[in-house]
């Protein structure tokens, strides 16, 4: 793989993430009118660690894409991290467009286990890359119970 791509590839996949979300992502009256936690952040606190996250995915992938080409879980890896941005970005069209609130928890879950399996096979190749990796496994453990706790209010 030609590591210029790489260093373009990375960014621009989490960067159409990051957009495919945003496009489904709408606080109207639907949302406003959810009974939400006292401790729901708001939308700006929300797009600012997203934005960090998908930053820190992204170096991660670039990190370990250059350190695991000949090993034998690359593929595998690199199809971790494309089902998480694809799950990552269907999360808000499940909630905020289709308002299915049982379904959002759901891909909220397999958000946060493809994240785990991604975190774990990563370390081995490179800890670095794994580590970058672990403040997008604690926000989401935040939005997955913050999804149920919104899902069971409603």
């Amino acid at each position: 793989m030609n590591k210029y791509f790489i260093y373009v590839f990375s960014p621009l996949f989490y960067l159409s993430v990051a957009l495919s979300g945003s496009l489904f992502t709408s606080t109207g009256e639907w949302y406003k009118n959810l009974i939400k936690p006292s401790y729901t952040p708001p939308g700006s606190v929300i797009g600012t660690v997203w934005t960090v996250i998908y930053i820190l995915t992204a170096i991660s992938l670039i990190i370990f894409i250059n350190n695991a080409k000949n090993t034998k879980r690359f593929r595998l890896v690199i199809s971790l991290y494309i089902v998480n941005g694809i799950v990552n970005a269907a999360w808000s069209y499940i909630f905020f467009t289709k308002h299915l609130l049982g379904p959002a928890v759901i891909d909220a879950g397999l958000i946060w286990i493809t994240l785990l399996f991604m975190i774990l096979f990563v370390w081995s190749v490179s800890r670095p890359a794994g580590i970058l990796l672990v403040p997008y496994i604690g926000w989401v453990s935040f939005a997955t119970y913050l999804t149920y706790v919104i899902y069971r209010m409603n």
